[in-house]
């Protein structure tokens, strides 16, 4: 006879047995990462759409930028990854996520035992894999036409790397905040694209730094696309380039303050916004 010791002790060792937040985000990730490449169309429009309007762009204006040592060619290469950069986190998570949760998919997730950390986790891999496949293209197309030349010091791929990393997570973690906004599954694409396409022609990436208004350049620095343009342009061009930004410099330290900040405080817009169920669902 099954005493209710034994049921317990039954229920522990299963519990015991369940992967846990890590393994499953990882799972996750996987499963996110395969439904994005099945869906070809979408695939194909996230990773050529910067591609496309950097080939626009560099080739409508190519001429020598004066007093910088670069072509306008190239001011446009570090430009377009970052926005690369945060059309695969803030853009595709505000986007897919708002859908998720019109189409009940969150909700039901939410009432499987596999922890809520795990969705989040398999986010992250979905805008890792999609952020660095992004700037692989941009940057290949950017040295084979456009003569950007690679950095040939670790510290600057270093600096590269805490750009890229800080920059993924508050975009992705933005993109997330954002997902409660709209009312519904159809209304996602409007809400989300709208502000990511005013910012990125007043941060420096279809217009170049030096033309743009002051007021538009201090609207932009609230927000982290701006900040990312500018550590990217540190990176890849020359340090004669760096008088055409606003303050006549890289700005690394307020670079790294700016895109830290947003990541504080997209966590805590995350925490305080995102919901399991759509405004319909009560």
């Amino acid at each position: 006879m099954t005493t209710v010791t034994d049921r317990l002790d039954s229920v522990r060792t299963t519990s015991a047995k369940l992967p846990g937040a890590w393994r499953l985000g990882l799972a996750r990730g996987g499963l996110e990462v395969r439904a994005f490449f099945r869906q070809r169309e979408q695939a194909v429009f996230t990773f050529a759409f910067p591609i496309v309007f950097l080939f626009l762009f560099a080739s409508i204006f190519s001429d020598d930028v004066e007093g910088a040592g670069i072509t306008a060619s190239q001011l446009y290469v570090p430009a377009m990854i970052a926005a690369g950069i945060m059309s695969t986190s803030f853009q595709s998570l505000g986007i897919s996520i708002a859908i998720e949760r019109d189409q009940k998919q969150l909700r039901r997730l939410r009432g499987t035992p596999m922890p809520p950390a795990a969705y989040f986790l398999g986010k992250v891999w979905l805008v890792l894999v999609t952020g660095l496949l992004e700037t692989a293209a941009l940057l290949l197309v950017g040295t084979v036409f456009y003569d950007i030349d690679l950095p040939t010091g670790v510290g600057t791929w270093l600096t590269f790397g805490w750009i890229f990393v800080l920059g993924l997570t508050g975009c992705a973690l933005l993109g997330i905040a954002i997902s409660s906004v709209p009312k519904s599954g159809q209304s996602a694409t409007s809400v989300v694209v709208l502000p990511f396409l005013v910012l990125q022609f007043i941060s420096g990436v279809y217009i170049a730094i030096d033309t743009i208004p002051d007021w538009m350049l201090n609207i932009s620095a609230l927000f982290p696309l701006k900040w990312m343009c500018q550590g990217l342009r540190g990176v890849f061009l020359p340090e004669s380039a760096a008088v055409l930004e606003q303050a006549g410099s890289w700005e690394y330290g307020r670079i790294a303050l700016v895109l830290g900040a947003w990541c504080i405080g997209g966590l805590v817009l995350c925490l305080m916004t995102f919901k399991w169920k759509s405004r319909r669902d009560g």
